[in-house]
């Protein structure tokens, strides 16, 4: 079994236990999550409020309950958290027994990583879980096992705000002359950088075997550390990302290593040039939209594959307007200031997909951080219209990650969509320069909720970006270990000068081969081509996969 490394940045509490118990559930892959968390207090199962000594919100901070062990600790900034999430031996599957003797070897990971660090004098106290140095505690360990599988972990002071843990009983240990201390308050210079470093290696010696396969999100840097970063030149390039990219999203590429990028002017290969049939089909389905006044996002998105599948009589309906309150690097989509969603949007999208005929509807949407629910009514409603109208037709979703809000995607989920489609579009490693609102960490938690809630799930990647094969292979197998069913893959092609550059043109023979790894990795379906969108054969990629039959929606079968 791989293990696999993900230094995730900053996540949410929330986000962080929707993605842990997803992996663990999947039993796919070993991971170990580290990341930082924004400041949150967190109660365990035998946490007591009354460890709580002031009310969270009045020092910037939320209250979590979950199902680790342990009681009161706080996570924030500048603490790295890790989440390992393992196979663990053992002859109970998570008994008292196993328990204790994991989160020892937890303990002694840290205590190693702090001796690697020049930090002497780190130890257990046997009266309580942790690591300590003189009489002060330097790491909580608070962990769940359930049927053999470990969720949360450590959580080990760099250099948080240690004031923070004045506003809480830590552990509820009230001894006196306990403390709390950190990394930095030891004397100890190490960046998070290091420490993460540090981490990955003994890890990878405890649990992997001496080999982890490991991807990171973007690391600040400097102008000096981009060459160790791994971007990916290009046979003919032009220097730097590219002429005529912006300056902001040229300084994001060049933090996550791409520092080079193909001339504008040059000629696709010929995979790549999709022939324009402007047929009686097309020019049928363009009137009917035009009539309705809805917007697709074929056209939006300046889509290759628009005359094929309009052809077939297929289109992707795009909801609560055409402007986007992101930009991300590689989109055509207006970004100007949005206008408020049209009630009745919904029932139009439902009379063009009854006069189309359509039975398989993609409905698909900007993302509206102005709205508080970040547009998920409009979906839920627009999927309820079409079904009323056309009860046999069945409707995908491709939605944002309406900012990771569980409320939202809960109502979107309550509609039982057919599919839930949420995008990761790239690598770790480049999220921040090819999407700089949203994150690695949250879109596979978005996944993960909806499989958890029953859903066929899906997701995309697209290529040429900066990425390497070996990066989209784990991005896969995070796909897989949040249980997405069908992923799309496609090449990105550049709209503008001001946006992306275009890093490489990826062969089909490529394609081929990571929809192949995918596969066998156990994603129900993989659609890979240069020329594949998120909505390309999406009606025969949902065909290829088995829906829960508890989550059909009454009058549908589920998708077969």
């Amino acid at each position: 079994m791989t293990l696999r490394v993900r230094w995730l940045g900053r996540v949410g509490y929330d986000e962080a236990q929707a993605l842990q118990g997803s992996l663990a559930a999947s039993r796919a892959d070993d991971h170990l999550l580290l990341l930082e968390h924004p400041s949150v207090y967190t109660l365990g199962i035998r946490g007591d409020l009354g460890d709580v000594l002031v009310p969270p919100a009045s020092v910037g901070a939320e209250l979590v309950r979950t199902d680790r062990g342990g009681e009161v600790t706080y996570h924030g900034p500048g603490q790295l958290v890790g989440y390992p999430v393992l196979t663990v031996p053992g002859r109970r599957g998570g008994g008292i027994a196993d328990t204790r003797a994991y989160v020892r070897s937890l303990e002694q990971l840290v205590i190693d990583v702090l001796g690697d660090l020049g930090l002497a004098g780190a130890g257990r106290d046997e009266r309580h879980p942790g690591v300590w140095v003189g009489g002060a505690k330097i790491c909580a360990v608070g962990v769940r096992l359930a049927r053999g599988r470990s969720t949360h972990g450590f959580a080990l002071n760099v250099d948080p705000d240690l004031s923070m843990f004045d506003h809480i009983v830590p552990c509820g240990i009230r001894d006196d002359g306990r403390a709390v201390t950190s990394l930095a308050a030891q004397g100890v210079p190490a960046t998070m950088r290091q420490v993460v470093d540090a981490v990955a290696r003994r890890a990878a010696q405890r649990w992997g075997d001496g080999r982890c396969e490991r991807q990171d999100v973007a690391w600040p840097s400097t102008g000096a550390d981009v060459s160790s970063l791994g971007g990916v030149p290009a046979p003919g390039s032009e220097p730097g990302p590219g002429a005529g990219t912006p300056v902001r999203l040229g300084r994001r590429l060049a933090a996550a290593g791409v520092t080079e990028g193909l001339a504008v002017a040059e000629r696709k290969p010929a995979w790549l040039r999709a022939p324009a049939r402007m047929g009686d089909d097309y020019l049928g389905l363009r009137r009917t939209m035009r009539g309705l006044s809805l917007t697709t996002v074929c056209e939006e998105a300046g889509c290759p594959n628009i005359y094929e599948c309009w052809a077939d009589g297929t289109a992707t309906f795009m909801i609560n307007g055409a402007r986007c309150t992101r930009a991300c690097g590689f989109c055509l989509v207006d970004t100007r200031h949005p206008l408020p969603p049209e009630p009745d949007e919904p029932e139009r999208v439902a009379e063009a997909v009854g006069r189309m005929g359509l039975a398989h509807a993609v409905v698909t949407a900007v993302a509206r951080d102005d709205l508080p629910d970040g547009g998920a009514a409009g979906f839920a409603e627009t999927v309820r219209a079409v079904r009323r109208r056309v009860p046999g037709c069945a409707v995908e979703v491709l939605i944002p990650d309406c900012k990771g809000d569980p409320g939202a995607l809960d109502a979107i989920l309550a509609a039982r969509p057919d599919v839930v489609n949420h995008n990761l579009e790239t690598v770790a490693r480049l999220q921040r320069a090819v999407r700089p609102s949203a994150g690695y960490a949250r879109s596979l938690a978005v996944l993960a909720r909806a499989k958890a809630a029953g859903a066929v799930t899906k997701s995309g990647l697209i290529l040429g970006m900066g990425e390497r094969d070996d990066e989209v292979v784990g991005a896969l197998a995070d796909l897989r270990g949040v249980g997405v069913d069908i992923v799309t893959i496609g090449q990105y092609l550049r709209p503008t000068r001001s946006h992306l550059p275009v890093a490489r043109w990826v062969e089909p023979a490529t394609f081929e081969a990571l929809a192949r790894a995918g596969e066998e990795m156990g994603i129900g379906h993989v659609e890979a081509s240069p020329l594949t969108r998120s909505s390309y054969h999406a009606r025969q990629s949902a065909e290829a996969v088995t829906a829960d039959a508890a989550w059909a929606p009454a009058g549908r079968a589920p998708v077969a």
